[in-house]
């Protein structure tokens, strides 16, 4: 059985190892443009910055202790929060040092929780892996013991068409023998053999 081999590009694989390290990165670059351009010591834009992150997070507490308990919403809502919060300390901030803090810590945060679901989609791709490979040698293993089976039985038949011609063959080089006596056979109890029922008919 051959399978095919699919190779992924090398960006494909980098992509979501580096995606938590991009989204931190550019909310940094964008709430220090975003301070170049007027936001430090802007207190409105800090109001501004911290109710919608408070927002962002009262959201992620609503759908994580909901009926439904979505992950993924309240993950993607904290997600935010935590991005609103960097922009606003970052764009109200008037030195680097602390945007950078911020930004090693979320990084390093966001990290740890892709690691989580990284596991757990690993576990769940190994053991499909795993279930799909035990299917194909238990198919395989049915299609040897099939094949085997077929063989056999072809043999046998051609083994058993072979006898018959041979025997048919004997019944007929016996019967074109000088000296043969179809009724010496009967007095001896031997069965009467179709072949001479028909000739004696």
């Amino acid at each position: 059985m051959n399978e095919q081999i699919i190779a992924r590009h090398w960006l494909a694989i980098i992509a979501p190892k580096a995606a938590p390290a991009i989204a931190t990165s550019t909310v940094l670059i964008l709430a220090r443009i975003w301070n170049a351009n007027g936001a430090e010591h802007s207190l409105g834009n800090a109001v501004l910055m911290a109710v919608l992150s408070l927002g962002a997070a009262a959201a992620g507490a609503c759908a994580s202790l909901g009926r439904s308990g979505d992950g993924v919403l309240a993950g993607t809502a904290f997600a935010v929060s935590g991005g609103l919060a960097l922009a606003g300390v970052a764009g109200y901030a008037d030195g680097i040092s602390l945007p950078l803090l911020l930004w090693v810590l979320a990084t390093a945060i966001t990290y740890g929780i892709a690691a989580r679901y990284w596991r757990t989609d690993r576990r769940d791709t190994v053991a499909y892996e795993r279930h799909v490979s035990e299917r194909r040698e238990e198919r395989a293993h049915i299609e040897r013991v099939e094949t085997i089976r077929a063989t056999t039985q072809i043999e046998v038949a051609r083994t058993g068409a072979s006898y018959a011609e041979q025997l048919a063959q004997a019944l007929v080089n016996r019967a074109a023998l000088p000296g043969f006596d179809p009724t010496a056979l009967e007095a001896a109890g031997l069965p009467e053999l179709p072949s001479t029922e028909r000739k004696s008919a």
